[in-house]
């Protein structure tokens, strides 16, 4: 009968361990956001209550961006305040213009809403950034400097990067 009580000790500790672990592993009411951890590319920032996430320019295919090109790009905005909020605007000296476009393309003048506690994944065959007439070369790997523009965040400048190519060197099927 010694072990009883140190059978009773263990299911106490193992019991104590269960709850903590439940306690800190963010299931239930946790407001605060976690993406999944994987190694995408691009740069992270936040103003207010805006957290941009991945924010890059797409891979150039074929070779670098040219002069003159429309070159997507792509970034994740979760807003974690309470209330909406829009992405009303993005700029670079690097192009004449940062457009907001939707999935085929056509300019979104209004912007696109940041709903509360929600992710905006702003990215190729949804809405997303297109920097239109870029004015020099962009090479993958290159940064540049970025203005992204919130209706009530306001604004926050950050360097992104030109996603560096990833070329399929798999064998090609016969």
């Amino acid at each position: 009968m010694a072990a009883l009580p140190a059978l009773r000790s263990w299911h106490v500790l193992a019991a104590a361990a269960l709850a903590l672990a439940v306690a800190t592993s963010g299931c239930g009411g946790d407001e605060e956001f976690s993406l999944p951890e994987w190694d995408a590319p691009g740069q992270n920032a936040r103003v207010d209550d805006i957290m941009i996430r991945y924010a890059h320019v797409a891979e150039p295919r074929g070779g670098p961006w040219q002069p003159g090109d429309d070159v997507p790009a792509y970034v994740w905005l979760y807003n974690k305040g309470g209330e909406d909020d829009r992405l009303i605007g993005a700029s670079t000296p690097n192009a004449s213009a940062v457009n907001i476009v939707d999935s085929d393309g056509k300019r979104l003048p209004d912007g696109v809403d940041l709903p509360a506690h929600e992710l905006v994944e702003m990215e190729q065959g949804k809405a997303h950034l297109v920097l239109q007439d870029v004015r020099q070369i962009i090479r993958g790997g290159d940064f540049m400097t970025f203005t992204i523009r919130f209706e009530k965040a306001g604004s926050v400048t950050f360097k992104i990067q030109s996603q560096v190519p990833v070329y399929d060197e798999s064998a090609s099927p016969t």
